[in-house]
C-alpha cells in the first residue's frame, strides 16, 4: 500500500500557492502506516496528486513538500537542488569561497541548512527527513566540492520538534580552523565549537551597510560575538570601538580576529549587554554608533509581549547613550516579531528616552539567505539604521 495523507477538503491553497508546510490539523487521512522521516505522497481531499515530502506523525508540521511530481528522492534529486542553489549564489557572489549554500525551504530543501567556508561544508538537518538522508546528502557534497571536511551543526531548538538530540560532529575529512575574508576583514573561525560557526553569514551585507556610519566615530557593539560588526566599524575608520558580549570564549575569538587584522583602538569586554549600557548611561558615557545585534527573544508567539519589551529596553538604553546626529544601528532575528512591530518598538524606546530617531534604512538577511514570499516563516532577519537627534 502506498504511503500517503489526504488534506481536508480545501487545505491545500496554501500548498498551491507556494507554501511547502501541511500542518498535522489539515490532514483527513493517513495510508500505508509511514514512518517519521518517509517520504509520502500528498493528496487532495478527492484524491488529486498534489506533490511529495517528508512526513512526520507528532510534529504540528506532518508533512514538507519536496516536489510536485511524482520523483524518487535520491542521490538525484538532492545533486539537482544543491546544484541550482550553487548556481545561484554564484550569480550573487561571483569569485565567494563563503556563504549560504542552501537555505532550507527558500531553495526547495525543507530542513536543510548549508553553509560553506572557504574548503569547509557546514550541514544543519532540521527535519527527521533530512536527517536520515544525511549520508546520501554527504555524498552528493561530496561530490560536487571535494570538501576538506563536511561538519554537522545539529543543535538548533527546532530538531527537538521532530524529536531529533542535538548533536555535532565532522561527518567526513579532516577539521581545522578556517579564515574567511569579508570585504577585506579577516575572520577565523572554528566550525564545531563556534557560536553558529561564529561567522552570521546573514549579517553580512548588513556589516557593510553599517560601515558607512562608523568613520571617525566612536562606536559600541553589543552583542558582539566574535567581533563582526566590531572590526569592519574599525576596518571604515572608526575612532574607537568596545564590544561586549556575554560569552566569553566569543570575546577571546574576537580578540584574535583583532590581532589577525591588525587592528588596534578596539576593545573588548565580556559582559551582560544590558546591565553594561545601565552603567554606560549612569557614567554619562556617549557613542556617535551603538550597534545591537541580540539573539532572539523570543522562539514562540507566546511570549512576543516579552521579547517586545526587551527590545524596547535595549533599544532604548542604546539611544540615551547617543551623541546627538549619532546612528542607532539595530537588528531583530526573532521570527515571530514582523518589520513594522520591531520598527515601532525601536522608534517608541528612542521617544521615550527623550531622543528622536529617523529611520534610514532597513533590511533583512544577506541575498544568499532568500525568502519565499508565500512562507513568511522564510525571513526572520529585521535590520535598521536610525538617526538620533
Amino acid at each position: 500500500m502506498k504511503k500517503q495523507i489526504t488534506l481536508k477538503k480545501n487545505e491545500e491553497r496554501r500548498i498551491l500557492a507556494g507554501h511547502q508546510w501541511v500542518f498535522s490539523n489539515e490532514i483527513k487521512a493517513i495510508q500505508g502506516a509511514p514512518e517519521n522521516g518517509d517520504v509520502v505522497e500528498l493528496l487532495r481531499h478527492d484524491g488529486r496528486f498534489l506533490g511529495v515530502g517528508f512526513f512526520h506523525s507528532a510534529s504540528l508540521i506532518a508533512f514538507r513538500l519536496l516536489s510536485s511530481e511524482r520523483e524518487e528522492i535520491s542521490f538525484a534529486f538532492f545533486e539537482r537542488r544543491i546544484s541550482a542553489a550553487l548556481a545561484l549564489r554564484t550569480k550573487l557572489s561571483p569569485g565567494e569561497e563563503s556563504f549560504r549554500l542552501a537555505h532550507g525551504e527558500s531553495d526547495f530543501l525543507p530542513g536543510l541548512i548549508i553553509d560553506k567556508f572557504n574548503e569547509y561544508l557546514v550541514v544543519q538537518a532540521l527535519s527527521a527527513g533530512m536527517d536520515r538522508r544525511i549520508t546520501l546528502i554527504g555524498d552528493v557534497l561530496e561530490s560536487l566540492f571535494h570538501p576538506k571536511a563536511i561538519v554537522a551543526r545539529n543543535e538548533s531548538p527546532l530538531r527537538s520538534l521532530e524529536q531529533l538530540p542535538m548533536q555535532k560532529s565532522v561527518l567526513r575529512g579532516s577539521l581545522d580552523q578556517t579564515i574567511v575574508n569579508e570585504a577585506g576583514v579577516k575572520f577565523k573561525l572554528d566550525l564545531l565549537e563556534g557560536h553558529k560557526t561564529g561567522a552570521f553569514l546573514d549579517q553580512r551585507t548588513n556589516r557593510g551597510a553599517a560601515r558607512r556610519y562608523c568613520a571617525d566615530a566612536s562606536v559600541l557593539d553589543c552583542f558582539c560575538n566574535e567581533g563582526g560588526f566590531s572590526l569592519h566599524a574599525r576596518a571604515a575608520g572608526a575612532n574607537s570601538v568596545l564590544g561586549i558580549d556575554s560569552s566569553e570564549p566569543a570575546i577571546s575569538r574576537a580578540g584574535v580576529n583583532t590581532k589577525i587584522n591588525q587592528m588596534t583602538d578596539v576593545t573588548f569586554e565580556c559582559s551582560d549587554a544590558f546591565e553594561t549600557l545601565k552603567v554606560l548611561r549612569s557614567k554619562k558615557r556617549r557613542f556617535d554608533v551603538v550597534i545591537l545585534d541580540p539573539p532572539s527573544f523570543t522562539r514562540n508567539k507566546r511570549t512576543t509581549a516579552t521579547a517586545l519589551r526587551a527590545y524596547r529596553e535595549i533599544n532604548g538604553l542604546a539611544a540615551s547613550l547617543i551623541t546627538p546626529g549619532g546612528f542607532l544601528i539595530t537588528s531583530s532575528c526573532s521570527h515571530h516579531i514582523g518589520e513594522e512591530e520591531f520598527f515601532s518598538a525601536v522608534e517608541r524606546s528612542i521617544l521615550k528616552s527623550g531622543r528622536k530617531g529617523q529611520l534610514l534604512e532597513s533590511a533583512g538577511a544577506a541575498p544568499d539567505h532568500p525568502t519565499l514570499v508565500s512562507m513568511p516563516e522564510t525571513g526572520y532577519l529585521k535590520f535598521g539604521v536610525f538617526a538620533v537627534s
